[in-house]
């Protein structure tokens, strides 16, 4: 028998669980974009992989001055990692010792409980209120002695909704000091409340709050895998220590530079999902379904017991989501044809 001891707080760690695949079916369980990446961006990574033989800019300098120049801060605020849950795993690894606490909440990201674990902290998940909305004041009253960081998804991840920016800053005002406070802005591309502020902005001055965000969802590279968060210089010094060396790859920063150049583009995309998830949203109320409000890229089920059901059911009919156990489903906009082929299959579901 093996005397090899391993990370003891890995032991029953949960294991990230990606959307489904199978073949034949519509997946829309994953969040990912129906359109590819832009053809400049294709461009791009074709040069790019001309000199995979080569390592890239451990820095990612050029990269690291785009973000800079779009978010409208200094380049040393800039952390670029492979993907934004690179990202969150060294916040949580830069934050967090064994013994910490994390408050999140709940249902929300998938990956934040396994993170969390891996670091040896404890995770404090706070259910959502009745309307599937962040229960803000049960967050801040969940943050005790043992708290050093907090995760808050907005847009939140299943349940689609986002924080308004007087409930934010009401929120943060209650955050002590010394927590620090991840703002998971994935989706934000997506959003078209006004009220929902730019999490770059009401982080501007506040020496705890970390914004990350994501090319994976609008920009199409989910593949690609990169990402970057916006933090206190000091934070970001820290996160990039975290950071394995030359990550993200030459072909993700090659990919990533040339997607910033395509904002009309981007936005035009983001522009027709929302009015596909808004036509999504209405036609599941008009069947009698209950469904929340998004400003993601998806729309949300609140099924609760009847939520594996549901999933299986439209599995039957070659459509693939994401189901949420005992909470609810997730469901992911994708082309239109796509939807209207969930739409079917979800009016001939009887619970």
């Amino acid at each position: 028998m093996s005397q090899i001891r391993m990370n003891e707080h890995l032991a029953g760690a949960p294991e990230y669980r990606p959307g489904r695949t199978v073949a034949g079916t519509i997946k829309l369980a994953s969040n990912e974009s129906s359109d590819g990446p832009d053809p400049a961006v294709l461009e791009a990574i074709a040069l790019a992989a001309q000199s995979a033989n080569r390592y890239p800019d451990i820095r990612a300098a050029a990269l690291t001055r785009r973000l800079a120049e779009k978010c409208g801060v200094e380049p040393e605020r800039i952390s670029v990692g492979s993907g934004s849950v690179a990202l969150l795993q060294g916040l949580a690894q830069a934050v967090c010792e064994p013994g910490d606490e994390v408050v999140f909440a709940s249902p929300s990201f998938e990956g934040y409980p396994g993170l969390v674990q891996a670091r040896g902290a404890r995770s404090v998940p706070v259910p959502v209120t009745e309307d599937q909305q962040a229960d803000l004041d049960a967050m801040a009253a969940a943050i005790g002695p043992k708290t050093k960081l907090v995760l808050l998804a907005t847009p939140n991840n299943p349940t689609g909704g986002a924080v308004r920016r007087a409930d934010l800053e009401r929120f943060l005002g209650k955050v002590p000091g010394h927590v620090v406070v991840g703002l998971d802005e994935a989706y934000r591309e997506f959003v078209t409340d006004p009220e929902v502020p730019d999490g770059v902005e009401i982080a501007e001055g506040r020496g705890n709050v970390v914004v990350l965000r994501t090319f994976s969802k609008a920009y199409g590279l989910a593949g690609v895998r990169v990402g970057y968060s916006v933090a206190p210089p000091e934070i970001a010094r820290t996160l990039n220590l975290t950071r394995a060396p030359f990550s993200p790859g030459a072909i993700a920063q090659a990919a990533a530079l040339a997607a910033l150049g395509t904002e009309d583009a981007m936005r035009e995309r983001c522009r027709k999902t929302v009015e596909e998830r808004e036509r999504v949203h209405q036609a599941l109320l008009d069947h009698g379904f209950v469904s929340t409000p998004s400003q993601a890229n998806f729309v949300w089920l609140p099924l609760g017991e009847n939520a594996l059901a549901f999933a299986a059911h439209l599995e039957q009919h070659k459509v693939i989501v994401r189901p949420i156990p005992d909470a609810g489903v997730r469901v992911t906009i994708g082309a239109p044809e796509e939807n209207d082929a969930f739409l079917e299959a979800a009016r001939s579901y009887q619970p």
